[in-house]
């Protein structure tokens, strides 16, 4: 275990141990993933990663602090922020000799909790849980999650509910809200270690840049851009992009009232709170190069304004060239993410715009977003054979679907497309399952009753969301009406 932040950064955190929950039972555990941090030791009874955790000489607890961070929320600077029911237990090399954090999530009140009781409930644990590896598996970067732990301690919310914790990793806890906060609080030698901080251990390529700081803010850009590229191209709605929930790193962060579109309503809004619709679907591209504006005020020290203007120039094309080779990915032609420059093949521009037309069609009619590309990618070979009646019936406009479905058939006759080759690749690109909110409602009932097993299903299908999975195939059916467009709270 290392503990960087902890003794580097020492100056931007306090040490506190984690305060045990009342009746503590390891619910959920991620053995692959704890293989791959060579954790697996941490599991070999239900109690080792107890004991880890709060005996007084547990190999998790010997030097976690609560981090220090302020945040733009809903759009207001707010700087008593902090690690309000988080911890940093340290850091762990995985496999391929990579740095990953190990946060410990609801393990009590630190400094930071603004006279709450930085617990957890298990609702929010689960649906973070679940989240994190189903974006994981979809190819999203996301933080992940390593354990979740049950408690019989009652928390207060909207309710009264069980309280919980989850240990998660991702490559580092360092938010934008960090660097934001030591600017605005002209914490000049504090804001200068963590640039220091973060160029020697997570962006060291940048570190060896004639300008790393340039580097380092035109890297947070391009990884940002790809990542809300991938939100959108697989109808992912964050809900809550406040600047202390971005990662320096273009991994999603920090989950509360998330949702998976179920129709395609572009200006969706999951977050019950957001009242103006700051977060909604369409709004997380300008969303995200806002924050992006935020965080670049901490760099006004180290670059000139054209250096700041020329790094945050590089997100609007990266997002619009990762959203299409996303798009086209999903329509069977396998673009790496390393091609993000515009392609001058006519035929991905012409798919391109039979892309465009697609998504289109789905927005017209609120068609069910995922199993529209899901029964898309089934019918291909029909489609190229002329067969369009068969999928069109799925649709409220018949003749624009087929009008569509006739322009897709002759440009694969014309480019020579074999259609069953272009239907095996969207098959593992368009997912059958996908975790939905309606979904997610029902386990959290039964798990709130000590039965986890649909947590269980729901992690099998998303582990692999492109089989089949026929045992369970319920889990894939379209939600009913009163299913559909689940808006959740930020409380957590």
């Amino acid at each position: 275990m290392y503990h960087h932040y902890a003794t580097q950064l020492a100056a931007i955190c306090i040490e506190v141990k984690p305060f045990p929950v009342f009746g503590p039972k390891l619910a959920v555990k991620n053995l692959a993933l704890a293989e791959s941090l060579n954790l697996a030791h941490l599991f070999d009874t239900d109690h080792t990663l107890l004991e880890a955790l709060f005996s007084p000489t547990g190999e998790l607890q010997i030097k976690s602090v609560a981090q220090k961070y302020g945040g733009h929320q809903f759009g207001q600077w707010n700087p008593h922020l902090g690690d309000g029911r988080g911890l940093l237990l340290g850091e762990v090399k995985n496999n391929q000799q990579q740095l990953i954090d190990l946060h410990l999530k609801g393990a009590g009140p630190t400094p930071y909790s603004r006279h709450a009781d930085g617990r957890a409930v298990l609702r929010s644990t689960i649906r973070e849980y679940l989240a994190s590896e189903a974006l994981h598996h979809l190819g999203i970067p996301s933080s992940r999650a390593l354990a979740l732990i049950t408690s019989n301690e009652p928390i207060v919310r909207e309710q009264r509910e069980k309280g919980a914790m989850m240990i998660r990793t991702c490559p580092s806890h360092i938010r934008f809200g960090h660097f934001e906060y030591f600017y605005h609080a002209n914490m000049t030698k504090e804001l200068d270690a963590l640039f220091e901080f973060c160029l020697e251990h997570h962006f060291t390529e940048a570190s060896g840049h004639v300008n790393p700081h340039l580097a380092l803010l035109t890297e947070i850009a391009r990884s940002t851009a790809v990542l809300v590229a991938k939100w959108q191209a697989y109808g992912f709605n964050h809900g809550v992009m406040n600047t202390d929930n971005m990662s320096i790193h273009g991994i999603t962060f920090d989950f509360g009232p998330y949702a998976f579109l179920d129709d395609f309503i572009p200006q969706y809004i999951c977050n019950k709170s957001d009242h103006a619709g700051r977060y909604a679907f369409n709004q997380q591209p300008s969303i995200a190069l806002w924050n992006l504006n935020a965080l670049a005020h901490a760099f006004s020290n180290k670059l000139t304004m054209g250096e700041i203007k020329e790094a945050l120039r590089l997100f609007e094309p990266t997002f619009i060239a990762a959203y299409r080779n996303e798009m086209l990915n999903r329509f069977g032609f396998e673009i790496t993410s390393g091609e993000l420059q515009s392609h001058n093949d006519s035929s991905l521009d012409a798919l391109n715009a039979l892309s465009t037309r697609f998504v289109k069609l789905l927005s017209d009619e609120f068609a069910d977003y995922h199993q529209s590309f899901r029964l898309l990618s089934n019918s291909i070979s029909n489609i190229q054979d002329g067969d369009y009646q068969s999928i069109s019936q799925h649709f409220h406009e018949k003749a624009s679907f087929e009008r569509w479905a006739k322009d897709l058939s002759q440009h694969l006759r014309t480019h020579v497309i074999d259609s069953e080759l272009m239907q095996q690749k969207m098959l593992t690109k368009n997912p059958k399952y996908v975790l939905r909110n309606h979904l997610m409602q029902q386990a959290i009932a039964k798990a709130n009753n000590d039965d986890f097993s649909m947590v269980d299903a729901l992690i099998t299908v998303t582990k692999s969301p492109f089989d089949e999975h026929p045992e369970l195939s319920h889990l894939a059916r379209v939600p009913s009406e009163k299913d559909k467009g689940i808006a959740i709270s930020c409380s957590s």
